[in-house]
């Protein structure tokens, strides 16, 4: 078996398994009981908060930002959206986002779109890049946040957000800024302080910790309307009892990795560019050479991407067709990058993690110079 769909998701580690099974089996107590069982799983919680703080930059003790833990990244990125616009939207109607966020993102600035907020959206220009002064130009006085991905996930494109939300912040200090870093996070090294984050969205699963947890971190001072509401837990952002093993395992995923991010790097890297040199004779390279190393887009024209996927599938080999998280649905963001008409209904997504061989890249090439010729001449 060959898996080449982790930007998709990834298998958990067994330092995330194993502490998942600990808080399942062991420190099984709810983290708001006052007694010993209650005690221990509140430290599990604070243990991953702390290393999560620590991967993004921020010192231990310092009180500069908070971790809210959701279910993922979808429910992190409308906390952060919707809990922002109720409480800084009441003045200031404009909001600013990009062409080529997640769906999660999207969807939301379009629901606040349709309850009458300003929504100006920051498209590619004409060689499919965003510019940081494109996004700074579309913020004004009446703008109470502006949203821009880290690394997009369908091409592993990176968006200049640090540039662009360090000049927003020093023009507009009033404006929040939130970066949903799913795919950069623990595979680029980046920092809350130099992206001048205000929000930062991360997932657990796309980082071989489980599915069904995310994290908001959330730059003190930062007022939030909850989605949740109920008990108070989590400092009253997100009611409901802690998922503590999904937590805990998110925190053994953060301290298992981030030592080792210099190195996955250079592996993955390794393997991008080996990818690019094998594929370049048979298919076309969409991703730039100046994206993620994690993530790399192809095309094979003339051949559905649905049919591709299904032809590597049967010889165990896993890919996807854009991006996992819209099912069915023509991507928008590939349309906004530019990519060709002649490309975009063709279009694979590689995405590769530390355990990534070069034989894997081979036995993958093997397999589209297969289904070239098989798929040509059912076509013929």
């Amino acid at each position: 078996m060959i898996y080449l769909d982790n930007a998709a998701t990834t298998k958990v580690i067994p330092e995330s398994a194993q502490g998942v099974s600990y808080a399942m089996t062991e420190a099984f107590g709810n983290p708001s009981s006052l007694h010993g069982m209650g005690v221990e799983a509140e430290r599990l919680i604070s243990f991953s908060r702390r290393q999560i703080l620590s991967a993004i930059g921020v010192a231990s003790g310092s009180s500069d930002y908070d971790v809210i833990f959701t279910s993922g990244a979808t429910e992190a990125n409308n906390t952060a959206i919707f809990g922002i616009a109720s409480e800084y939207g009441k003045r200031k109607r404009r909001i600013v986002t990009t062409a080529v966020e997640h769906p999660s993102v999207e969807e939301a600035f379009c629901r606040l779109g349709k309850l009458g907020y300003e929504v100006v959206t920051v498209f590619p220009d004409e060689s499919g890049q965003i510019s940081a002064q494109a996004l700074i130009d579309a913020v004004n006085e009446n703008t109470c946040l502006v949203s821009a991905m880290l690394v997009n996930n369908e091409t592993g494109y990176i968006l200049p957000v640090a540039s662009a939300f360090e000049a927003i912040k020093r023009r507009y200090p009033d404006c929040i800024t939130h970066s949903d870093c799913v795919q950069g996070f623990e595979k680029i090294k980046f920092s809350a302080r130099k992206l001048c984050a205000d929000i930062i969205t991360l997932s657990g699963h796309k980082i071989h910790a489980p599915k069904g947890i995310g994290a908001l971190c959330i730059k003190k001072g930062i007022r939030l309307s909850p989605l949740i509401y109920g008990g108070g837990q989590q400092n009253g952002l997100r009611s409901g009892t802690e998922p503590v093993p999904l937590i805990y395992g998110m925190g053994k995923a953060v301290s298992a990795l981030t030592p080792t991010i210099a190195e996955r790097y250079a592996h993955v890297s390794e393997i991008n560019d080996y990818a690019r040199s094998r594929i370049e004779s048979i298919g076309h390279i969409i991703s730039g050479q100046d994206a993620s190393p994690y993530i790399l887009s192809i095309a094979l024209p003339g051949f559905k991407s649905e049919t591709l996927l299904h032809f590597l599938e049967a010889r165990q080999i896993y890919v996807s067709s854009g991006s996992a998280c819209s099912k069915g649905k023509k991507s928008s963001v590939l349309e906004a990058f530019r990519v060709g008409e002649k490309y975009i209904d063709s279009v694979l997504r590689l995405s590769f993690s530390c355990e990534t061989a070069k034989s894997d890249i081979d036995a993958l090439v093997q397999a589209l110079k297969e289904a070239v010729g098989t798929l040509a001449g059912i076509k013929n």
